[in-house]
């Protein structure tokens, strides 16, 4: 089975985002002092969460990423992994995360069934990693990737923050260390959500509103079609069958704005 949105966008890409939690503080991504974080009443265990992707692979999707927050920070995601990647019809099963637990769980990862990984990373200077993620340890980052490395989680991908172009000085010293360890890189321009202030990944599909293939679903429970847009169906109110039918069925032609989400709880 097939889904279709009304453009006629093959919708097969489903991202879920475990938590809202994250160990970083990134600048662009969340306050200094934090977040209000869901109750955990509100969070979707991960059964529910693999009852929606079951639904969702029956209905057409092929791939799968697990976002969050940090989702390494959630208790039980080696178990979620191993849940999902025994899907019949799912074909592609990855993470984001910021790398600095992969040091600990790549090796589980992989022998749970996850077949790749995209760490954030947007400068090699390690006092400078500090700065922008309020307090994390570039080094660890580093131990990740090689870590990911050898666990065959392949090809490892980089999602560099960029303000206005890869040529500014943290973006090229990224791209160096990729060239040097051979590793994938995308070049992901500062968005706003409030302002639909958002542009095409340089290195990948994101962005590219006119073959969006992707639907979402908050850690609490909200399916969305669209990152740049207000719109979401509620799983446990609506049903999972129908809340992500009713995402495709209206998911916009392209993103504007979204005024009721942050990019810590969506997935981005």
């Amino acid at each position: 089975m097939f889904m279709f949105d009304k453009y006629n966008r093959r919708i097969n890409y489903l991202r879920i985002s475990v938590t809202d939690r994250c160990n970083l503080r990134c600048k662009y991504c969340m306050p200094e002092e934090g977040i209000k974080l869901l109750s955990h009443k509100d969070i979707l265990s991960f059964e529910e969460m693999f009852e929606v992707a079951a639904e969702a692979v029956s209905l057409g999707v092929t791939k799968i990423r697990i976002t969050g927050g940090e989702p390494l920070v959630r208790k039980g995601i080696i178990d979620f992994i191993k849940m999902l990647s025994q899907l019949e019809g799912l074909k592609e099963l990855a993470m984001t995360t910021n790398g600095i637990h992969l040091e600990k769980y790549a090796e589980e990862l992989a022998a749970a069934g996850l077949q790749r990984v995209n760490i954030s990373l947007d400068t090699t200077d390690p006092e400078k990693y500090k700065e922008i993620t309020r307090g994390g340890d570039y080094h660890a980052v580093i131990r990740g990737i090689e870590a990911a490395k050898k666990a065959g989680l392949l090809p490892v991908k980089i999602n560099c923050v960029i303000k206005k172009s890869k040529t500014e000085d943290g973006a090229r010293e990224v791209t160096a260390l990729c060239e040097e360890m051979g590793l994938n890189i995308r070049y992901i321009r500062w968005m706003d959500l409030d302002k639909g202030d958002f542009s095409e990944v340089d290195g990948g599909e994101g962005g590219k509103c006119s073959i969006c293939n992707r639907l979402r679903i908050t850690a609490n429970g909200l399916i969305k079609p669209c990152l740049f847009s207000n719109l979401e169906y509620d799983v446990r109110k609506l049903g999972i069958k129908n809340a992500l039918l009713m995402a495709v069925g209206e998911k916009p032609e392209c993103g504007t704005n979204n005024d009721v989400g942050e990019f810590y709880n969506i997935g981005g």
